[in-house]
């Protein structure tokens, strides 16, 4: 494979939904329900015994009951839809990330188009390799790489030029002395911005193959 320097150069989300929430047609309403349990109460109140007739108060406290858990169940409802609105509503500043390049500290997935590796070595190293990994762990290449920072392109071949398979892959960068080896790092890669995806504790840009990526992660932003 080829290891190749490249010139470093500006991540996503889409909204969608009305803020405020509304019933579909097909949830249960108080109303209809209300209709149903007046229904009961006439047919309790046609069977009760005549000798021991139930009081008054006591269909006030039934009906009071009733009402008060249909609100809660429309409570709880409506707290969820809030809820879901407050996690779009903070993907909002990454609308324009979507088709951009990220770069971030994670696996990427490799279609057969080269990816792009930012590369920093520890100071100290005299020698530095790029560890690739398949999406099981697996180590399946080490290429040495230059001890200075800079921006290297993985071409996804063998040594003997046969492509690697389409897949999720990852990438350390290994620092080595005299003294043995030094650091391990996890490479940091440009990857393509799909969507973003938000609730109420996080976004996560999601990436080509399913890969997330907390935006809190991302270091760089460019142009495709």
């Amino acid at each position: 494979m080829e290891i190749t320097q490249t010139q470093t150069s500006p991540v996503a989300a889409t909204l969608s939904g009305d803020p405020t929430p509304e019933r579909t047609s097909d949830e249960p309403t108080i109303a209809s329900d209300f209709e149903t349990f007046l229904k009961m109460l006439t047919v309790q109140m046609e069977n009760q015994d005549p000798l021991n007739p139930v009081k008054a108060e006591d269909f006030a406290v039934q009906l009071a009951t009733f009402s008060g858990v249909e609100q809660a169940v429309y409570t709880n409802k409506l707290l969820g839809q809030l809820q879901s609105q407050m996690g779009l509503s903070g993907i909002g500043p990454y609308a324009d990330w979507i088709g951009k390049d990220a770069r971030a500290p994670v696996d990427a997935y490799f279609d057969g188009s080269a990816i792009n590796i930012a590369t920093e070595p520890d100071p100290t190293a005299t020698e530095a390799f790029l560890v690739v990994r398949d999406g099981n762990g697996i180590e399946v290449q080490r290429v040495a790489i230059p001890t200075d920072p800079r921006l290297v392109e993985w071409d996804g071949t063998t040594a003997s030029g046969l492509p690697f398979p389409e897949g999720r892959y990852g990438f350390t960068v290994e620092s080595w002395s005299e003294d043995g080896l030094e650091a391990v790092e996890t490479a940091q890669v440009y990857t393509r911005v799909l969507e973003a995806r938000g609730d109420a504790d996080k976004t996560v840009l999601v990436t080509a193959g399913g890969i997330e990526v907390p935006v809190d992660e991302v270091t760089g932003l460019r142009q495709p």
